[in-house]
């Protein structure tokens, strides 16, 4: 029986295009980096350049570019919540990033504006708290009521 194309794989090269300009901002910053020791990687959702030698430590997503300072996405950490108030629950760092690969094929451009609108890098925004639902999970990575998941969760 034939393969059925589903909605993901005609919304995907949309998606990319919408993401283009904050994955080529991720592109530029990952590759300038290089020559100081990151190390790029294909995964199936996004570009990661890990051993990126900036930053407090963890990954940043821009579109379809993730600039992680470790070795591995495939490492646990603790979600937001049990960060901020205690606990340990702890999530699959590739995991957490996908979800937000995924809002920024949605969201283009206007991503870092509403990141940082719902509060940045912080258990009370409302990416954060989706991310690390869609890492526990494997669904509810949009961060409002309504759903556009079913367009991107198959990637």
């Amino acid at each position: 029986m034939p393969k059925k194309i589903g909605p993901s794989i005609l919304l995907h090269p949309l998606g990319w295009l919408w993401a283009s300009p904050l994955t080529l901002t991720g592109l530029v910053l990952g590759l300038c980096t290089l020559p100081f020791g990151a190390r790029m990687r294909r995964t199936r959702s996004a570009l990661v350049f890990h051993r990126f030698p900036f930053g407090p430590g963890g990954a940043l997503t821009l579109g379809n570019v993730i600039l992680h300072t470790g070795d591995s996405l495939d490492v646990l950490t603790r979600t937001y919540a049990c960060a901020a108030y205690g606990g340990d629950e702890h999530v699959c760092l590739g995991d957490h990033e996908r979800a937000h690969v995924y809002q920024s094929m949605v969201l283009g451009p206007l991503f870092p504006i509403l990141y940082f609108a719902c509060g940045g890098i912080s258990v009370r925004n409302r990416f954060e708290q989706a991310a690390d639902r869609y890492a526990q999970t494997g669904s509810g990575w949009w961060p409002w009521p309504g759903s556009p998941n079913a367009a991107s969760s198959s990637s």
